[in-house]
């Protein structure tokens, strides 16, 4: 291995040293209250080595979604071209993905969503921006060729494809969001999973409904 392979994975290693060490401090403190100080602390580095690889805590947050989300469109594209399931087949299979990745880390993907509708996208350097962008169409991309090939089997209703794409990620994100918030009154409980399982059912009844009379 040369020096330059070296040096990046060393830099890559480090960049995932802090990540871990942020997930921690995230999890622990919440975002407002954590700091990069703390999140230096917990990954054994200064602050001023954290700067060198992240903008500010937003940028360092954000990063932590994009892995997330990723994660989510990897899992995804690993069925939508697979000739074996029909197009409900892969929207079930579209919904167990969602509650996967759900129990896989609810935490990063609930500061997904928040990211996405939030001010903090405004804050984040052109390079993240641009990678959080480029994930996201991926994600969308996914199920809208899902939806798509719903149109083309006469299985789904014809609408434009990204719009019913957008529909149903906007019912995942609003649903995780919504039900999490609840867990403020009641912490015992979480309905997160229950409520996606009823939503796709409705999702799946809307768009297998005919539009003929």
């Amino acid at each position: 291995m040369g020096i330059h392979e070296r040096k990046q994975r060393e830099k890559e290693q480090r960049r995932k040293q802090i990540m871990e060490a942020a997930k921690t401090v995230f999890s622990a403190k919440g975002f407002n209250r954590a700091t990069m100080e703390e999140i230096a602390g917990e990954a054994e580095l200064s602050p001023g080595t954290l700067y060198l690889y992240f903008k500010n805590k937003e940028e360092l947050h954000t990063s932590l979604s994009i892995n997330i989300l990723q994660h989510l469109t990897e899992q995804m594209i690993a069925f939508v071209h697979d000739k074996n399931l029909d197009a409900m087949e892969k929207l079930m299979a579209l919904k167990d993905v969602f509650i996967k990745v759900y129990e896989y880390d609810a935490m990063v993907l609930i500061n997904l969503f928040h990211l996405q509708s939030g001010e903090t996208l405004k804050n984040l350097s052109g390079p993240v921006l641009n990678e959080i962008k480029e994930t996201s169409a991926d994600a969308i991309g996914a199920i809208t060729a899902i939806v798509q090939e719903g149109i083309d089997q006469g299985v789904f209703v014809e609408r434009h494809p990204v719009a019913l794409a957008d529909i149903i990620w906007a019912t995942y994100s609003g649903v995780v969001l919504w039900v999490d918030s609840k867990r403020l009154l009641n912490n015992e409980k979480d309905f997160v999973i229950q409520t996606l399982e009823t939503a796709f059912e409705l999702i799946a009844i809307g768009l297998t409904q005919s539009d003929k009379p």
